[in-house]
């Protein structure tokens, strides 16, 4: 348990950053955390995992795309009717070898779906980092497109650092602007697109992603630009479908400022992870089945991923 504990503590202090990385790495945790269990007793055996499926998905209110995982691992464990241990443990590294092949595969389709809209000689906006908007314009730059993207940096702890230096390893053109210049940056250069990805999608076609989301989006409307979300559909949250609200994460003050003059009794430090942007500020929803509105996202959840419907 103590590797188990090491993990979900590299998740919780961001070492381990980004909806996919996370879940990635959450599972592969879970899955190292499980063959080390020395036991005979198939209920004391579930009994463990489950005490480990509830640290993992409490880590960070905002991952769905992990939750999704342990939800479907849980739940096929359980249906196996066999007193057999090992038997149980080699079914959950299956099950968990094929949510992890979902996650990579999708990001290929969300890749080859997601260049389609990016025609030549485009200049493309996007906030923060996500694997997805990062294989979508290494796509379409490998495609032979001369692309530019502008990347606003992203405070506090500045990820978009992380997706302009990809960007520009492989020879893209890439701007960085601080993030509170989204808007002078919209009206004072030619921007054809604007992409984000995201943490969470709801029922309703909400999503969560990084702070400052929501700005760009309105940004956007503004100036009728094209604003697209790319993700996997494995991070809709089927829990939001019974009435649970998403939790907007409020990550540690020092993140902003580590050493505020002790001196000033009465200041207040808020520090707001991620933020809701409306179906009706977003062009479409880019995902590993295609192109669709953020209205249509339970129904074609419910087609593809039956399996993570939660009960």
């Amino acid at each position: 348990m103590e590797e188990l504990n090491n993990n979900i503590q590299k998740i919780k202090s961001l070492e381990v950053q980004g909806a996919t990385n996370v879940a990635k790495f959450g599972l592969k945790s879970f899955n190292q955390y499980v063959k080390t269990l020395d036991m005979t007793s198939r209920d004391d055996f579930l009994t463990k995992i489950e005490e480990a499926n509830y640290f993992l998905r409490n880590i960070r209110p905002t991952e769905p795309c992990l939750r999704n995982g342990l939800q479907c691992i849980m739940t096929k464990a359980k249906k196996i009717l066999t007193d057999q241990v090992d038997t149980l443990k080699y079914a959950i590294d299956k099950n968990i070898e094929m949510y992890l092949n979902f996650l990579s595969n999708a990001n290929e389709k969300i890749a080859k779906y997601g260049a389609r809209r990016i025609v030549d000689n485009s200049t493309i906006l996007t906030h923060c980092h996500s694997s997805a908007v990062t294989e979508i314009l290494k796509k379409s730059h490998n495609e032979g497109k001369k692309i530019k993207v502008i990347v606003s940096e992203t405070r506090p702890l500045f990820q978009g650092r992380i997706t302009a230096k990809e960007l520009s390893d492989i020879g893209i053109e890439t701007t960085m602007i601080v993030d509170s210049a989204m808007r002078w940056i919209v009206r004072h250069k030619p921007i054809d697109l604007i992409l984000i990805g995201a943490d969470s999608i709801t029922v309703e076609g909400t999503v969560l992603n990084k702070i400052g989301s929501k700005l760009l989006a309105l940004v956007a409307e503004e100036n009728n630009i094209p604003f697209y979300v790319a993700a996997t559909m494995l991070k809709y949250n089927p829990e939001s479908a019974f009435g649970d609200l998403e939790i907007i994460e409020m990550r540690n003050e020092k993140e902003i400022w580590e050493n505020p003059p002790s001196n000033l009794k009465t200041l207040k430090i808020l520090n707001p992870a991620f933020e809701t942007i409306s179906r009706d500020l977003i062009s479409a929803l880019i995902t590993e089945i295609g192109v669709f509105p953020p209205v249509l996202i339970s129904e074609k959840f419910e087609y593809y991923y039956p399996f993570l419907i939660y009960e």
